[in-house]
């Protein structure tokens, strides 16, 4: 286990550099720069000028990917030019509210749609799978910034319930540490809600896809003839099968949960990692853009090894070879 851990941190590290590497020649390459979005009548051409000097753009472009290794080699992400502060404090400081949406998303997707998946699959063929499967193909084919949008219409201009967006109210400063964890569930309704119905949804028909796949094998017709209960054949027996692909999907879910997180946290205003990017992503912000590049693609390798282990771990056939 541990040779296997070396070889695909090795793996991945040299996986994460190239990427960061051709992020870097591809945002740089792109028409424009930075200094382009200051382009206004109060600032005059030598003042550009000494903005690019000053970020280093005026520089040939090998020479720049040279003094942007010679940073990385430091720990140095750079500095934002939009924010005027270390990089590394800009993203860190959106991270708390990534991860506090994003893995309670996550805990609520898996749990809702395994629940339904399994319930689905033992009333396969019922009104009851029908309406599970008509419903969850509805709110799966629905966009998320849709869905968001049609939320904040709905719970806020119309019923007035709800925030519209944010992470906290304006006198939020002024209440309790309880009040405020109150105020801020109360903002992560809406962003919360919404992600966790388009993707449970999916979760709640692969589970029952696969689950049904398990339930018509030959084991799970022994178990029965042995006069097992139904609740025991399903969530000892067929379940845990079925959870191998289940795992993989898990392992998929941590790289896309990010991006569907960047459409909820710019629809609903939330302040996390998600927006620090696209915001940075229409600045031409570079320094924040390659660290957000680089937190992305760790956590698709992290899920990938996420996703082997967990197979290996429900699949005695692959942990023993």
């Amino acid at each position: 286990m541990i040779r296997f851990l070396s070889r695909r941190l090795a793996a991945s590290l040299l996986l994460v550099f190239l990427v960061l590497t051709l992020t870097f020649f591809i945002i740089r390459l792109a028409p424009g720069d930075p200094v382009a979005l200051y382009d206004n009548n109060r600032l005059s051409r030598e003042h550009m000028e000494d903005l690019r000097r000053l970020y280093g753009l005026d520089k040939p472009l090998v020479v720049q990917y040279g003094i942007w290794l010679k940073d990385m080699a430091r720990g140095d992400w750079g500095t934002s030019f939009v924010f005027h502060r270390p990089a590394l404090s800009v993203v860190v400081e959106a991270l708390p509210y990534t991860f506090l949406l994003g893995l309670t998303a996550l805990v609520l997707q898996y749990g809702i749609g395994l629940l339904l998946g399994v319930f689905s699959a033992q009333r396969a063929g019922r009104a009851s799978d029908h309406w599970i499967l008509t419903i969850s193909l509805i709110f799966y084919s629905i966009p998320a910034f849709w869905l968001g949008l049609m939320a904040i219409l709905l719970f806020h201009l119309y019923w007035g319930i709800l925030p519209a967006g944010g992470a906290s109210s304006v006198a939020a400063d002024t209440l309790s540490p309880l009040g405020r964890g109150l105020d801020t569930a109360r903002h992560m309704i809406l962003p919360l809600g919404t992600l966790t119905l388009v993707t449970a949804s999916r979760v709640a028909r692969f589970v029952r896809n696969s689950l049904l796949e398990v339930l018509g094998t030959d084991y799970i017709r022994t178990a029965r003839a042995k006069g097992l209960r139904q609740r025991r054949v399903v969530w000892l027996h067929a379940l845990r099968n079925s959870l191998v692909s289940v795992a993989q999907l898990f392992g998929l879910s941590l790289p896309a949960l990010l991006n569907g997180i960047l459409v909820i946290e710019v629809v609903f205003s939330w302040p996390g990692l998600g927006r620090v990017m696209f915001n940075a992503c229409m600045s031409r912000d570079y320094p924040v853009i390659l660290l957000s590049t680089a937190l992305s693609a760790g956590l698709v390798i992290v899920g990938n090894l996420v996703a082997d282990l967990l197979h290996s771990a429900l699949d005695p056939r692959v942990r023993h070879g």
